[in-house]
């Protein structure tokens, strides 16, 4: 069976945005991955740190999701990365109004030894050095190894991060980000640039606007479905992130058409993380409501026209 390994950060979350506020909740890039790609019954393991203040309900309601949660070290004495930040009325940009790496800060990734030959790996949003680490620990060369990170380690740590990108086959990243590493302004050029750097697929995560995969001279652009409301962007991309090698770890078919769908799928599941704070709407989501906005994509991206 395939298998998708998962390594992130597990978080307290404490946001605010112009819709309401939360104090501490469930954050971080590993459990928005994991219940994203939960959705398509894929064996996953998480490998992340929380410290001995992490309430562990929090690990049971991933376990009850077929999650293994076994590679979870849990610090004794430690308190879990926090980080609060407040969004803008648009909700597209956002400032960070406190981060504590506590047990992130000297977190060492043990990969567990049945997810050594995992089919698909998820680089989930972590320093640069920890992405590495775990790379080194796999027997075997994955189908696919995913790399998600921000511009923060562009800022601070760009030639560990360039290391780790030399090694991996796709990177998701925001436009904003795609045009900081690449020094190109075009998103055709930045992914162009990218792909020179190592990864044979870029993905650029556009928000609203969608998402580009780019792939040699082939391109593909998937919309965002549009939604009346929108609570809470935080945890969006990781869950876009979760959708795409959740499927592809399903499918266990990493060709160009099948990453076209598996963009798809990813975008359909980040508009309904959106839609409540943080994990709380993907805790609880339904197979039918994804099939039914599933169908609403197809409605929004088909249409028919003669060429002359």
């Amino acid at each position: 069976m395939s298998k998708l390994l998962i390594v992130g950060s597990i978080a307290f979350d404490a946001i605010e945005t112009p819709f309401g506020k939360t104090d501490k909740i469930l954050g971080g890039a590993a459990p928005y991955i994991a219940l994203s790609a939960s959705n398509f019954n894929v064996s996953s393991a998480i490998v992340s740190v929380v410290g001995e203040d992490f309430p562990l309900d929090y690990l049971a309601m991933l376990e009850k999701k077929n999650i293994d949660i076994s590679a979870v070290e849990i610090v004794k004495g430690g308190k879990t990365f926090f980080w609060s930040g407040r969004y803008h009325n648009d909700l597209n940009s956002r400032d960070t109004l406190d981060t504590q790496l506590n047990v992130l800060a000297d977190f060492n990734p043990v990969v567990p030894e049945g997810y050594k030959d995992a089919t698909i790996v998820m680089l989930g949003n972590l320093h640069p050095i920890v992405q590495l680490g775990v790379i080194e620990q796999l027997t075997s060369p994955p189908k696919l190894i995913v790399l998600d990170t921000m511009n923060f380690w562009m800022d601070n740590a760009l030639d560990d991060l360039l290391k780790v990108i030399s090694k991996v086959d796709v990177i998701t990243i925001n436009d904003e980000e795609a045009r900081q590493l690449s020094g190109e302004y075009s998103l055709v050029k930045a992914a162009r640039a990218i792909e020179k750097m190592g990864p044979k697929y870029v993905v650029i995560k556009k928000g609203e606007h969608g998402a580009l995969l780019f792939h040699e001279e082939q391109i593909f652009f998937a919309p965002a479905l549009p939604l009346e409301e929108v609570f809470d962007p935080t945890g969006a991309g990781d869950t876009f992130a979760g959708g795409f090698s959740g499927y592809l770890t399903k499918t266990n078919d990493i060709s160009f058409e099948n990453m076209k769908k598996a963009i798809i799928h990813a975008s359909n599941l980040a508009s309904f993380c959106v839609e409540k704070f943080g994990t709380e709407r993907m805790e609880n989501l339904k197979r039918d409501e994804v099939q039914r906005r599933l169908q609403q994509f197809r409605e929004l991206t088909q249409f028919e026209i003669e060429l002359s």
